[in-house]
């Protein structure tokens, strides 16, 4: 098992190079549908070992159509991205909320079977669907230190796993993006993957929203809350607030969805502090260099400041914002934080 994780390091460089030399597949929707998200949800819950969120989305896909065989399928491919034991626990879990609901009378359509495992020679069929997944010929050195490991690669991933139809390769890069993006120390295998998922027709943006869907945190501290109605306007996009303490002193917790930032702005009579609590994100004071935050690091405002903070590009931020009591203190929302400013961050 571990030599198929290891194996797909080395997809990274060539894939990369054959999406620029041969191009990608025609590119003509620019968000995941329900069922892809659906299959992002599932893969991302799976490789975070995360069995309560894994039920839920489950329960939503089987909902909105998937069918049992689908929803197998994935789980069964993501042993060779997340282990047996994850993918054993998901697949029980599965098992048991198919049983749950059969048990309520609800009747998920079963839907396709998967192909028989196919003849002939596998090495050959494998190397074959690698370079259509890739978009070329594929050359890796670790072939040749390690000519076992491209054999099960192509024998077994390429041959075996992507012959047994049921989802498409599409489909089954979805799932194989959102697994590895929800982990960390794996950029080399995630980066190879979207390289193949731009290949197989997946965009930019399609790319970005199961990276998000990967990364979305399960275990913030003080819980999501809903979304920011009372500030939203002056945000990027979607940001959520949950009110910790209104008496006293008001204590909020604030989660940004990757790249969501707000406007610049000014709090007049009382100043805020921020204490970062999950993910990556910034702060910027006017007329300085912006400060990374992560989880620990804390921010005094002063009375008067213009700033603002968000996240990061590449990652969910939640902050804690204390506001410091004043009489007739206020928040002076002014303008948005350009994006060739913002996109000068790391």
């Amino acid at each position: 098992m571990k030599k198929i994780i290891i194996g797909t390091v080395a997809i990274i460089a060539v894939a990369i190079l054959t999406i620029t030399l041969f191009g990608g597949k025609s590119m003509a929707k620019t968000k995941l549908s329900t069922h892809e998200q659906h299959i992002a949800q599932i893969a991302a819950a799976t490789s975070r070992g995360d069995m309560e969120t894994l039920s839920q989305a489950l329960n939503d896909a089987l909902d909105d159509g998937m069918t049992i065989n689908q929803g197998k399928e994935i789980l069964v491919q993501l042993y060779a991205y997340c282990g047996f034991p994850r993918a054993l626990n998901a697949i029980t879990n599965m098992m048991n909320v198919v049983n749950e609901r059969g048990a309520r009378g609800i009747k998920d359509a079963i839907g396709d079977a998967p192909k028989p495992l196919i003849g002939g020679d596998k090495n050959k069929i494998g190397e074959t669907k690698r370079e259509e997944l890739i978009g070329g010929k594929f050359a890796g050195a670790y072939a040749d230190f390690a000519p076992a490991i491209d054999d099960f690669l192509k024998e077994h991933l390429f041959a075996d796993i992507f012959a047994r139809g049921v989802l498409s390769d599409s489909e089954r890069e979805i799932a194989t993006i959102a697994a590895l993006g929800a982990k960390t120390g794996v950029d080399g295998q995630l980066a190879g993957h979207i390289a193949i998922g731009k290949n197989q027709g997946l965009s930019d943006d399609q790319v970005a929203e199961i990276l998000n869907i990967a990364r979305k945190p399960t275990n913030i501290m003080f819980g999501f809350g809903s979304e920011n109605t009372i500030a939203g306007q002056y945000f990027t996009g979607k940001s959520y607030l949950n009110p910790i303490s209104t008496e006293q002193v008001g204590i909020f917790n604030v989660t940004f969805e990757p790249t969501v930032r707000n406007n610049w702005h000014v709090h007049h009579g009382g100043g805020q502090i921020l204490l970062a609590t999950h993910g990556r994100g910034y702060y910027q004071e006017w007329g300085k260099p912006a400060i990374e935050l992560k989880p620990g690091d804390k921010v005094n405002i002063a009375p008067g400041t213009k700033h603002w903070h968000g996240a990061a590009r590449d990652s969910w931020f939640t902050h804690i914002a204390i506001e410091v009591p004043s009489e007739n203190g206020r928040t002076e929302w002014l303008e948005p934080v350009s994006d060739t400013e913002y996109n000068k961050l790391k």
